[in-house]
């Protein structure tokens, strides 16, 4: 069974990292229902203009992490921790993020 997490009957894929004992969560899951955008990964790419800060640490913050895609397969996508996914939802001016932290 794949790792899931719900959020208002929303699924959030994540997976454990051994390495660092930490969980990543997939960042598209997590814009997805926090803007109801249809498509998170432009969102995803005017948000990181809006913020530059946040651009500037995109990759420490989001590293590609394997999880199980859409499609069942396995692939690297981004990803975040608790405290990286917390940054990201500053920049989110949804009235779901304030629940969601």
């Amino acid at each position: 069974m794949p790792n899931i997490k719900l959020f208002e009957q929303k699924k959030i894929r994540y997976v454990w990292n051994e390495a660092d004992q930490k969980r990543y969560f997939s960042v598209a899951d997590v814009i997805q229902i926090l803007t109801d955008t249809v498509n998170p990964k432009d969102y995803i790419k005017k948000m990181r203009k809006r913020d530059q800060e946040l651009n500037f640490n995109w990759g420490t913050i989001c590293p590609p992490v394997e999880i199980i895609a859409a499609d069942g397969k396995m692939r690297k996508i981004q990803c975040a921790n608790s405290e990286g996914l917390l940054r990201i939802i500053q920049s989110v001016p949804s009235p779901k993020a304030v629940p969601f932290k």
